[in-house]
């Protein structure tokens, strides 16, 4: 059960109207590494958490203030909606030069969501369920939030350079500051997974289920060999198995055929050659 606090984690007010900041803030609420899609997998991996509880609690906590900065991100994009010359900006955006760079004010703002934020990126592409990862084995789902948060973070540092607005900067300000610490816990407990369970996912597939010839190869599938100089070519594996480098590609074994299709299907027929 949730309930609301009818006050925002950090203020949310900008200093001036700007529909063009408005449609880029959508980025950050409902494109694939929005907050959208950050409290929606945390809540799924919550809700799915099986018999450990300190994890259970620790993706619920990050997903209940996920839902809070997604309330801020929209509250602030209505804020710059707010007394905003929609006229002028659609002036503006007759200049080629402009609209070429800045693309406009997003139509929909207007038309479709009164001047209000929506669940769709910064060129209007609804949210999809499909941005969001939630396996049911908790390492491989805190590797995918460390990728989740590490992009969020990455766009929001991005916008920060767009923008002299004191109170949109304040805002991202806050939200760099949370994505630093959630990088931080999900690296920790990444850690402390690997240490009781390995590197590698599933801990539950046996190394005898795989070909252990070439799981620790690096093939050179490119031209040169500077690949072969990271320490992903030689010395111990994360996995405390060695390393090994192939100057060559490989492997290789059959050559691809198939055999002739029925002729149901109407398929070109076999053996005919131009």
């Amino acid at each position: 059960m949730f309930f609301h606090k009818k006050v925002l984690q950090n203020p949310a007010t900008p200093e001036r109207p700007d529909p063009l900041f408005a449609k880029k803030l959508q980025e950050i609420l409902g494109g694939q590494f929005g907050e959208i899609s950050v409290a929606m997998q945390y809540l799924f991996q919550g809700w799915n958490t099986r018999g450990h509880d300190k994890y259970k609690d620790l993706i619920m906590d990050t997903a209940t203030e996920e839902i809070g900065h997604v309330e801020m991100i929209a509250t602030m994009i209505a804020r710059l909606l707010d007394d905003a010359p929609v006229k002028d900006q659609e002036e503006a955006a007759k200049n080629p030069v402009i609209e070429s760079i800045l693309g406009g004010m997003n139509p929909q703002h207007a038309i479709v969501s009164g001047l209000g934020a929506m669940p769709v990126n910064s060129v209007g592409v609804p949210w999809n369920a499909g941005y969001i990862v939630a396996s049911g084995n908790l390492l491989a789902d805190f590797r995918a939030n460390l990728n989740a948060e590490s992009q969020g973070r990455l766009q929001v540092a991005r916008l920060y350079e767009m923008t002299d607005d004191r109170g949109i900067k304040d805002m991202l300000s806050f939200l760099l500051t949370r994505d630093t610490m959630h990088q931080n816990q999900w690296l920790a407990a990444i850690r402390e997974l690997e240490a009781k369970e390995g590197v590698i996912v599933p801990s539950t597939a046996p190394p005898e289920l795989e070909k252990q010839n070439m799981s620790h190869v690096l093939y050179n599938f490119s031209e040169g060999e500077e690949s072969s100089l990271g320490s992903w070519a030689s010395g111990q594996a994360p996995d405390g198995a060695e390393f090994q480098y192939s100057a060559e590609p490989g492997p290789f074994t059959e050559e691809q055929k198939l055999k002739p299709a029925p002729p149901y299907t109407h398929n070109t027929l076999s053996g005919v050659t131009e």
